[in-house]
Formats: C-alpha cells, sequence, structure tokens
C-alpha cells in the first residue's frame, strides 16, 4: 500500500463505501498526499455502480478532521498571489468534495469525532448527512490565522445554519460544541462516541432500503434549489420529481404498499 493511500482508508462493503481519514497523528490533517488520494477516491465512488453510498469519519477519537496541514498545504498558497483563486476553482479541498466533485449524487454520511475544525468543518458541511459524538468540537479557525475558509465553508454554512451563526463562528473564530451544533442544525443527531459509527450505519440503512433512483434525485433536487426564487424552487422540483416516474420501481412499490401496507 502506498503512503498516501495508508493517509486515507477506502473500503466497500456491499454498497457501502468507508472513507477513513488516517493521520491520527496529525489530528487528521489533510496533506497533498491524502488531497489527491481523496480525488481517487471521490471519483472512484462516483462512478462504482455497486456503490450506492459513503460513510467518512476519522481514524481515533481525537479528530475527525482540522483541516489542511498548515506545514504542508499553505505556504505556497501566501505567495501566489491573486490568480491562486482562478486556479483553485475547479480542484476544491479533500479532493473535490468541496468544489469540483460535489454533485456527486450519492449521498454521503458523515461519522464525527473529536475536533472538526478549520477544513475539517468545510469537509463535513461538504457531506450531506452529519451525526456528531457527544465530545466533538467544531470550529472555523482559519481566522486565527489571518485567513477565511475559501472552499465551501461559508457558503454551505450559511445555507445550512443561516447568517447568524456562521457569522458568529467565522468572526470570532470560536468553537462551539455538539449540543451547540444539533440546535444550529450542524449536525442532525449528537450520540455517544461508542454508537456513532452505528448511528451513521443506521442511516446508511435507512437510505439503501429506499429505491436508488428516487435517492439520487431528491438529493440532487434538495441541492438544486438552494439559495433560488421560489418559483424557480418548485419549477425545478416539478421537473425533477415528473422525470422520475417513469422509474418500474414506483409500480413494485404501490403494488407492495397496497397488498401489505407499509410495516416498516
Amino acid at each position: 500500500m502506498s503512503q498516501a493511500a495508508d493517509k486515507v482508508l477506502y473500503e466497500k462493503k456491499g454498497p457501502i463505501a468507508y472513507v477513513t481519514l488516517n493521520r491520527p497523528e496529525k489530528h487528521n490533517a489533510i496533506d497533498p498526499d491524502a488531497n489527491e488520494r481523496l480525488r481517487e477516491i471521490w471519483t472512484d465512488f462516483r462512478d462504482d455502480e455497486e456503490i450506492r453510498l459513503a460513510i467518512l469519519t476519522g481514524a481515533g477519537d481525537k479528530a475527525f478532521c482540522a483541516g489542511a496541514d498548515l506545514s504542508t498545504m499553505v505556504g505556497h498558497w501566501t505567495g501566489a498571489g491573486p490568480s491562486l483563486g482562478r486556479e483553485a476553482l475547479p480542484r476544491g479541498f479533500a479532493g473535490g468534495i468541496t468544489r469540483g466533485l460535489h454533485r456527486t449524487k450519492k449521498p454521503v454520511i458523515a461519522a464525527l469525532n473529536g475536533y472538526v475544525i478549520g477544513g475539517g468543518l468545510e469537509l463535513a458541511l461538504a457531506c450531506d448527512i452529519r451525526v456528531a459524538a457527544e465530545h466533538c468540537v467544531f470550529g472555523s479557525f482559519e481566522l486565527r490565522r489571518g485567513m477565511h475558509p475559501a472552499d465551501g465553508g461559508i457558503v454551505r454554512l450559511v445555507n445550512i445554519c443561516g447568517a447568524g451563526i456562521a457569522l458568529e463562528l467565522e468572526l470570532t473564530g470560536e468553537p462551539i460544541d455538539a449540543r451547540r451544533a444539533l440546535q444550529c442544525n450542524l449536525v442532525s443527531r449528537v450520540v455517544p462516541a461508542g454508537e456513532l459509527m452505528a448511528c451513521a450505519e443506521d442511516l446508511a440503512a435507512k437510505i439503501l432500503r429506499n429505491p436508488q433512483r428516487a435517492v439520487e434525485s431528491a438529493k440532487d433536487t434538495i441541492l438544486e434549489v438552494i439559495g433560488r426564487p421560489l418559483e424557480d424552487q418548485l419549477r425545478i422540483e416539478a421537473l425533477y420529481g415528473y422525470s422520475i416516474m417513469d422509474n418500474p420501481e414506483i409500480d413494485a412499490e404501490r403494488k407492495r404498499f397496497l397488498a401489505e401496507g407499509d410495516p416498516r
């Protein structure tokens, strides 16, 4: 196994891909090797027709991800000049899941443990569903280093939590705990650390019991309507929703429901 592969583990179990940031000694910070390995992983995840969703987590219990490794990822940015933004646009962070590969139709569940800070928060926000261990700490610490998020951290924080919490986290550079993160919709569930992966897998099982085409279309619709005027949102929802009515699974599910009800 290559050094880069060691830094991010990728395992497929049935229809689920498990992605694990594996630098616990560095709080799972992402260096150039890990960044490129993630790009390979997210591309394979998107293209593998046997895989329906992913669970992303960090090794150890101290950190999900502390963001970009300051010793290897930031130095070349500071002297790059104004063109850096244009050059970075197509690539994003964490292998492109924050921007570039962010419209993969398959769901990604983040199982968050420990510190979720800086680019680690951007990475978590780029996932579709976030569950957190009780000891999680969330923060946008880039401001402390003279920077602010540039890979979806501000945009998704505003979309998910609103401008108020985004302004507080970004301008103060102060963290919030898992309880507060739940209150402001940053995460959907908070569980004891020992139950974190079981919670993520339970959510995965509930997604997998639904027809794949409907799941992927629903995710696509939700992402497409964010930030648009109401009339556009309604138009998009109708176009996407009615476009999957030729799905043969609909008739099968309808007949099963009429005959058996929905014991699930």
